[in-house]
């Protein structure tokens, strides 16, 4: 085979990659893991490759389906991290160490590194692994570099392997952008105005450096008039802050009598939770108005980004209650809801300046809509075993609560014989059991127990109450109602079959959101333009979605989220490339409207 030089600048790469010999191939590729060629040569067999994203897909696959074995081999060839330059290092790793400043760390900086990566490898018997650019790619400090090798100092040998991995990917993908010369610019612009927007945080959680924004404090408020002033720069053609606190961007359509689509989510927080929950499907939009309004384009629909004031429910018992305005179905009875301190709603919405006669009038007329689609980040672990930086999401899960009490009889530990005792918590745990079997059944519904007390509890007592939470959901209303009728039954058999009393309270019933198939199909042709290889899965968290599905069509996209997909917690995470990924697929959308 004649050979092929190496891609000019003005080449598209994975045009030359698809047409070069294996042996060019892997020479090109070569460095991207670490003295570790088997990677490409697995990944190739993926040729041709649809784009970048498949690609890097496909290298993370072939790490995943080596054995344990190639797996370790793979993180021990990676080199420790050092705060002088080191004998040996590959020239990629002498770029990214540079990069993150470790060569200019202080003296007490460099011997603690030292000391860490020492009680790192006697434990774990491999080097401490983290892509020093981050999820930015500019590069992580010495300072949260060390915070990050104390944090999984704690880990278990399995997870921490895990981890190593994931990082390993990551490392990966930037050698790729740079290889490739595909820097995401908007992905970096929205992971910083994330960055922005976490400026403002409630009293008692801001001085500790965490993120809590409820419901009208002055930190919400403040996003608010942030997030006003941003979409303004953007160059929406009008926006507003409603009686509930809704910031509303609408960028118009090219005619006055075109419809809209809706999109959007929250940006209220629970307390000390991540900067990506819901404000993700606020930003992603925006860059893409930003676009449009710096080229001149109009789309054949207009757009309205929803930056939704609440959907947390953490100051009031309202959960959804910006989108429920919208949908027509906010409740009155709210507005004499009081918080921990004796605020009623109705007074801290005059005191933020909102009209509470107002919340009428932003009632939605769905016929001027197209539908609503939000973006999100997965607030879970799926996409990202997968690898997949996009998913789509078929249904919002279906969901039923209940407040849970068995009560038997208190009596002496000592003297009650096993055969003899109305133990509580016995029933419960045989039964606890059962309700994990029953949901593995369907594949994708969920029960889970979240709160568990003994009443009066003491070490020398057989238990004679027990209360606890039980939570279900499931991505239809069928199988959900057929998973609790399935596992409350058995509550009564155990119940019934030891002579002990139990008592139920529902306290939450929520119907499934399917997705729009329409809507599900245009998601599913922009991650296909993209790419990358179709995902398709239930959100077994609510969303404002599912209230906006009550009036019109809806469907969502899911973003990757890293640190196994944790959300609700200070390490939620994502890229600026897998964020570049959701404004490239939510461009396509709108424009193939």
């Amino acid at each position: 085979m004649t050979s092929m030089p190496p891609p000019a600048p003005s080449d598209d790469p994975m045009t030359w990659l698809n047409q070069a010999s294996e042996s060019q191939a892997l020479d090109w590729l070569h460095g991207i893991y670490e003295h570790s060629p088997w990677v490409a040569q697995a990944a190739l067999q993926h040729r041709p490759f649809r784009s970048l994203a498949h690609l890097k897909w496909a290298l993370a696959e072939s790490v995943t389906r080596a054995s344990h074995a190639q797996q370790l081999a793979l993180v021990k060839a990676h080199p420790v991290l050092a705060a002088k330059p080191a004998v040996g290092l590959t020239t990629e790793s002498q770029q990214e160490q540079r990069l993150a400043g470790l060569w200019q760390s202080t003296p007490a900086q460099a011997n603690e590194l030292k000391q860490l990566n020492d009680n790192y490898v006697k434990h774990f018997g491999w080097p401490f692994i983290i892509a020093v650019r981050g999820p930015r790619g500019l590069g992580l400090s010495p300072e949260s570099i060390l915070a990050e090798l104390r944090r999984r100092m704690s880990h278990s040998p399995a997870i921490e392997f895990h981890e190593c991995l994931r990082q390993i990917h990551r490392i990966a993908e930037t050698r790729l952008n740079e290889k490739c010369q595909s820097h995401p610019q908007l992905g970096g612009e929205v992971w910083d105005w994330h960055e922005w927007l976490a400026q403002f945080s409630d009293p008692g959680f801001a001085e500790q450096g965490q993120l809590s924004v409820s419901y009208l404090t002055t930190a919400h408020v403040l996003c608010a008039q942030t997030l006003r002033l941003g979409m303004l720069a953007c160059g929406f053609d009008d926006v507003e802050i409603d009686a509930v606190g809704n910031v509303v961007g609408r960028y118009h359509p090219e005619t006055d009598d075109a419809p809209y689509l809706m999109t959007g989510s929250h940006y209220d927080t629970v307390r000390n939770g991540g900067k990506y929950d819901g404000r993700l499907g606020i930003f992603v939009p925006m860059a893409c108005v930003r676009e449009l309004a710096r080229q001149g384009k109009r789309l054949r629909m207009g757009l309205e980004v929803v930056a939704f004031a609440e959907e947390e429910g953490q100051r009031y018992k309202a959960t959804f209650l910006a989108s429920s305005a919208l949908t027509g179905e906010f409740d009155p009875q709210w507005l004499t809801q009081e918080d921990a301190n004796g605020v009623r709603m109705k007074d801290a919405m005059k005191q933020a300046g909102y009209r509470v006669a107002d919340i009428d009038r932003i009632r939605r007329d769905p016929s001027q809509y197209l539908g609503f689609v939000e973006i999100h980040v997965e607030q879970g672990p799926v996409l990202h075993h997968m690898h997949l930086p996009l998913g789509i999401v078929t249904s919002i899960n279906g969901s039923v609560r209940y407040l849970v009490k068995i009560t038997g009889t208190a009596s002496h530990a000592g003297t009650s014989p096993m055969n003899q005792r109305q133990d509580a918590v016995a029933v419960f745990a045989q039964w606890a059991v059962y309700v994990e079997q029953r949901a593995r059944q369907d594949g994708d519904s969920v029960a889970t127990v979240g709160m568990l007390n003994v009443p009066q509890g003491s070490i020398n007592v057989v238990p004679g109450a027990c209360h606890f939470s039980l939570d279900m959901r499931a991505p239809n209303d069928a199988q959900r109602d057929a998973l609790a009728h399935d596992i409350l039954q058995r509550l009564r058999d155990i119940c019934t079959e030891r002579g002990l009393l139990y008592q139920l309270e529902e306290t939450v019933r929520a119907s499934a959101a399917p997705s729009d198939a329409s809507l599900q199909r245009r998601w599913e042709q922009a991650v296909a333009e993209l790419g990358l290889p179709i995902h398709r899965m239930p959100s077994g968290a609510g969303h404002d979605a599912m209230k906006l599905h009550t009036v019109m069509p809806q469907a969502m996209l899911f973003v990757r989220g890293e640190n196994a997909g944790i959300s609700h917690n200070p390490l939620e995470s994502t890229t600026c490339n897998d964020m570049q990924l959701a404004i490239d697929a939510f461009s396509l959308l709108v424009h193939r409207f």
